[in-house]
């Protein structure tokens, strides 16, 4: 199938992009294409016009700032995977990209295409979540920090407001003693999640959880903070009871 007419738009600037949204009510950012053309070939998806990210040069990069790891909103997927500072600084990050679709797609598709769409079965929005991220959102009227949580706010839906974009991800890196790891179920490698987690656990001087993040994904309208798994592991050794005691919890969480 063929996508219904639009209007095609390829700034140079952020405030060309901004600008172009403004102007064009019904306008979709495009970003890396990997979901928004196939919904638009289905005409799931009928905007008007589209406003092309790609010539945007100052939305990609990757920049280690002190102890945060800075992200352009354009930022291709499969840079995540190669970089050392993402390494470094967001190990989960890097152990999640291989699960993410297939490498071709990973070529193409951004970080801030990903979190703007919020499939709930998608890694980056969990992975985001478990990491305490935050992001930028910036439009006409001026920009705004938002945590990764707060972000995703039910299925296929985020805060950003019209005519606002996501423009930057700032994840802090993880404190000493901190350990992570991320799973998930499908049919085939690359194929949206059955279920997920990605997790973050950090142990106090005694070997003690002091902090824990433990996200789902595919499980409900978005990712999901497995608040009561968390709980069952803090203050706790790392021990397999504890950890039986989690994964039991998390089991009955409540999903919205």
């Amino acid at each position: 199938m063929k996508p219904a007419p639009f209007a095609y738009h390829a700034p140079h600037t952020l405030d060309e992009a901004l600008a172009l949204l403004a102007a064009h009510g019904d306008a979709k950012p495009l970003a890396g294409g990997q979901s928004l053309i196939p919904a638009m070939n289905f005409r799931l998806a009928r905007p008007a016009a589209l406003v092309d990210l790609g010539g945007v040069a100052e939305l990609r990069y990757v920049r280690a700032e002190g102890g945060v790891l800075a992200l352009g909103a354009m930022t291709r997927q499969a840079e995540l995977e190669r970089s050392d500072a993402v390494a470094r600084l967001a190990p989960l990050v890097a152990e999640a990209m291989p699960h993410v679709a297939h490498p071709q797609i990973r070529n193409r598709g951004t970080v801030g295409g990903s979190l703007a769409h919020a499939d709930p079965a998608a890694e980056l929005p969990a992975v985001m979540v478990a990491s305490e991220a935050r992001l930028l959102l910036r439009g006409r009227a001026g920009e705004r920090w938002i945590p990764a949580e707060q972000f995703f706010v039910g299925l296929f839906a985020t805060a950003l407001a019209p005519g606002e974009l996501l423009v930057a991800i700032e994840l802090p890196a993880p404190p000493p003693r901190t350990g992570w790891a991320f799973e998930e179920v499908a049919r085939r490698h690359g194929d949206y999640a059955l279920v997920g987690v990605a997790a973050s656990v950090t142990l106090d001087a005694a070997g003690r959880c002091a902090r824990a993040r433990i996200v789902l994904l595919s499980v409900g309208d978005g990712p999901t903070l497995a608040v009561h798994a968390a709980q069952a592991l803090q203050g706790r050794e790392p021990t397999d009871a504890a950890v039986r005691a989690a994964g039991d919890a998390a089991a009955h969480e409540d999903i919205d």
